[in-house]
């Protein structure tokens, strides 16, 4: 939808922002917390202004496109 197609655009935009994304997620990943946790997911969310549902979009897509290290 085009609420998707914005929310992936802002990160095609800004490459920093995924960066940043990344290295949380890295860091939650070390600690064992998985970036597709609902916990992780309402962060983002909170953090970004977005909806859960927006904010599981832009994890998974961030994650798979910038970040595939992370599990």
């Amino acid at each position: 939808g085009a609420v998707e197609s914005d929310l992936l655009n802002s990160v095609k935009r800004n490459p920093e922002k995924a960066k940043a994304m990344c290295r949380s997620f890295r860091g939650m990943s070390q600690d064992g917390k998985s970036p597709f946790s609902k916990e992780t997911t309402r962060m983002v969310a909170k953090n970004q202004n977005l909806s859960f549902q927006d904010a599981e979009i832009l994890v998974t897509y961030v994650v798979g496109m910038h970040c595939s290290d992370v599990r």
